[in-house]
C-alpha cells in the first residue's frame, strides 16, 4: 500500500480528516544513519528540542565526520562533557557504542527484524527505551503502524481530537488509535504536525 492509500484510509475518519486537510502532504523525513539516529536520540531524551539541537551540533563537531562506535569509545568523558552532555547520557552513548562495536547490536540487520523484535534489540542498550525504539522504527526503519502511546506530544494531538478534558493515558490513547490500524505512523505524525511546536518535524 502506499502512502497516498493510507492517507485516504485515515481520511475516513471525519475528526482526522480535517487535521489531514489542515496540514497537507505527508512528509515524514527518513534518517538512514541507524548509529548517528540512535545518538541522536539519547541526547534528546528530557531536555528541549533547542537544547538537544544545540549538544548534538556541539557533539558532531569533535569529529572531523560522524564518529564510529570505536571512536565514540575512545573519546574521553571529560571531552563529552565539554559539549553539554550529562554524565549519564555519556555512559548512555558509551553503552550504545559497546554494543555496536562488540556486535551485540548488529545496525544492518534491524531493518529485517519485526517492530517488536527491533524493539527488543535496542533496548539490550542502557538508555533505550521503548520510546527511544519506536521513534527510530518511526524514523530511521520507515514502519508504517508504529503508535509511540508514551509521547507527550500524540498524547496532547489525541487530547485535542476528541476534546478530552485532560491529556489521556497510555492506555486510553492505544485504545483510541486502534481504529488507524494499520497507518498509526501516519496518524501519529498528522497529530504532531497539528500542533505549532513540531513544525519542524520531518
Amino acid at each position: 500500500m502506499t502512502i497516498e492509500d493510507a492517507v485516504e484510509f485515515l481520511q475516513k475518519d471525519p475528526q482526522l480528516a480535517v487535521i489531514i486537510d489542515s496540514v497537507g502532504n505527508y512528509k515524514l523525513k527518513q534518517k538512514n544513519h541507524h548509529f548517528s539516529t540512535l545518538i541522536e536520540s539519547i541526547i534528546s531524551q528530557q531536555i528541549a528540542t533547542s537544547a538537544a539541537e544545540a549538544i548534538f551540533k556541539r557533539f558532531k563537531k569533535l569529529y572531523p565526520k560522524f564518529p564510529t562506535a570505536s571512536e565514540v569509545l575512545s573519546t574521553r568523558k571529560s571531552k563529552l562533557r565539554t559539549v553539554g552532555l550529562s554524565g549519564m547520557k555519556i555512559e548512555y552513548l558509551k553503552d550504545l557504542a559497546r554494543h555496536v562495536e562488540e556486535g551485540k547490536l548488529n545496525m544492518k540487520s534491524l531493518s529485517k527484524m519485526n517492530d517488536e523484535d527491533v524493539i527488543t534489540h535496542l533496548t539490550q542498550v542502557k538508555g533505550i527505551g521503548r520510546w527511544t525504539a519506536e521513534i527510530f522504527l518511526i524514523f530511521s526503519l520507515g514502519r508504517q503502524d508504529v503508535f509511540p502511546v508514551d509521547d507527550l506530544g500524540l498524547r496532547k494531538g489525541v487530547q485535542i481530537l476528541f476534546s478530552l478534558s485532560e491529556i489521556p493515558k497510555p492506555k486510553e490513547v492505544e485504545k483510541l488509535g486502534e481504529r488507524w490500524k494499520p497507518y498509526r505512523t501516519i496518524a501519529t505524525w498528522y497529530l504532531w504536525k497539528s500542533q505549532q511546536k513540531f513544525n519542524k518535524i520531518g
